[in-house]
């Protein structure tokens, strides 16, 4: 084995949990590793975004304007064949007034593209990036992690030390228990998804084609995902008394869950399944909600689905695994720049990331409740989170992923504001091409840097200060900083 190299932070895994983390903690100038045991791109699920990713998140890394040129699927909200009502019924991002206007939609992405994106954008804030490195182990001295040993490109064991090290490797992780965690099942969520890919499937009406569709059905629901015009996710999640009916023949299986469901049924009237390549094969995955007794120990952290997952009926895989990775990254940055001490870091991205976790677990208890109404969902909603003043916006705001005020009042404010000023600057891009007479020939270019510098202030007239991500949970606690990078001292105003 060749001597250690060092970093300041390894990350293991090169999902959103892991880019996002070693991007921020990236752009303060720490050496990063990251060590991905596949090579890119990827096959993956979980392909439905939430508004507070796609514009909150993204804004942070400084991707979304390569993830609106990458040609992804609108998705306005989400469209349900869901509890006591017969007929389907749909919701839209733009009822929050925390979503409204430019950032009121996300995306359903192919995650080999979107992975890809993000991975490389880690690149391009000084990441070191090693694919095909499995990490085999971590190392430890004095009941604390200093680093991993991995496998590199040619088969032979190598060492690496950090500071930190960062689990991000997925539901199949074996290194989490390092951090001292162990992994608690809910017994409620203990079911089973069957899916596949078809082509030529039909579409809701515009302007929801995008929409998501979730259609609950005897044996459990199914979820339908518009990927592109033409490619389809589909999914059957089934309870353990149907998941027996999966073994050994799965194409079988999902041909009898089809005909059970007819919104399904009548979508698939006319597709084909795919067949070849990476969407070519029907894939299972069972057991997947939990959330571990830990999130951090001594020189480790987990985000993403290394440390929780919960039942994916409102596709809050991703959101759940980048906003742990913004988490993370606040806490390792300032302990890396000594302003804040380890405890008080990492007790604060655990008890964040536990009650963004809490608000989509507690809420789909009820929510699997199929007696009930869409308004009885909506009233549930408001009473898990009471953020919104209305129970509509209470459910649209926690399935958009904004529910709590430090994504809602920071990140996503600083995105909108950001895609305003992009509209400003389309409304009067004719003035440079035709400027009006009377304000003379100047006039485009001058009243473009006008907009851009009075949308900034604007921008830093309502967020001030705290324009990382609302106030601190409890008195005398952290908040973010300006740039929502690091974790500050709450001083009173």
């Amino acid at each position: 084995m060749s001597s250690p190299q060092e970093y300041d932070v390894v990350v293991v895994g090169g999902g959103p949990a892991g880019s996002t983390v070693s991007t921020l903690v990236g752009k303060r100038g720490h050496r990063v590793l990251l060590l991905e045991k596949e090579g890119f791109p990827r096959y993956q699920i979980g392909e439905s975004l939430l508004p507070a990713t796609v514009h909150g998140i993204a804004h942070l890394l400084g991707v979304d304007d390569e993830l609106r040129r990458a040609g992804f699927t609108v998705k306005r909200g989400g469209t349900f064949k869901w509890g006591s009502n017969p007929k389907p019924w749909t919701f839209e991002f733009a009822v929050s007034r925390r979503m409204a206007g430019p950032t009121s939609y996300a995306y359903q992405v192919e995650r080999m593209k979107f992975d890809s994106i993000l991975l490389d954008n880690a690149r391009k804030n000084g990441v070191e990036v090693r694919e095909n490195s499995p990490v085999t182990g971590v190392v430890e001295e004095d009941g604390r992690v200093r680093g991993v040993r991995y496998r590199d490109l040619d088969g032979r064991t190598a060492e690496v030390r950090a500071r930190y090290v960062v689990d991000a490797s997925g539901n199949t992780s074996r290194l989490y228990g390092r951090a001292g965690a162990e992994r608690r099942y809910s017994p409620f969520f203990r079911n089973l998804a069957l899916f596949a890919y078809y082509e030529g499937g039909g579409r809701l009406p515009a302007p929801y084609e995008g929409n998501i569709l979730s259609v609950a059905f005897d044996h459990g629901w199914f979820w339908y995902i518009p990927l592109s015009p033409t490619l389809t996710s589909v999914g059957a999640v089934v309870g353990r008394e149907s998941a027996q009916l999966v073994q050994g023949d799965p194409e079988a299986a999902m041909r009898r869950f089809v005909d059970a469901c007819p919104l399904i049924r009548e979508k698939l009237a006319g597709a084909t399944r795919v067949t070849e390549g990476p969407y070519g094969r029907f894939r299972v995955r069972k057991d997947w909600s939990y959330c571990n007794t830990r999130f951090w120990g001594p020189g480790m952290v987990l985000v993403g689905d290394s440390a929780c997952f919960v039942d994916p009926v409102f596709s809050s895989g991703v959101h759940l695994a980048t906003y742990g990775g913004l988490l993370a990254a606040r806490s390792v940055n300032s302990c890396l720049a000594g302003t804040v001490d380890e405890e008080s870091a990492f007790a604060e991205f655990e008890r964040r990331y536990r009650r963004e976790y809490g608000l989509f677990h507690e809420f789909l208890i009820g929510f699997y409740d199929m007696h009930q109404s869409e308004d009885s969902y909506f009233w549930r909603a408001r009473k898990v989170s009471d953020t919104a003043p209305t129970d509509v916006e209470a459910f649209v705001e926690l399935v958009g992923g904004v529910a709590s005020e430090e994504i809602a009042g920071g990140v996503m404010a600083r995105a909108r504001l950001a895609a305003t000023s992009r509209e400003l600057a389309k409304t009067v891009a004719a003035f440079e091409e035709e400027p009006v007479d009377s304000l003379g020939a100047a006039s485009g270019p001058v009243l473009s840097r006008l907009l851009e510098q009075g949308a900034a202030l604007q921008g830093r007239a309502l967020l001030g200060e705290r324009a990382g991500e609302g106030g601190p949970l409890e008195p005398g606690g952290l908040r973010a900083s300006a740039d929502g990078l690091m974790w500050v001292r709450h001083e009173p105003a």
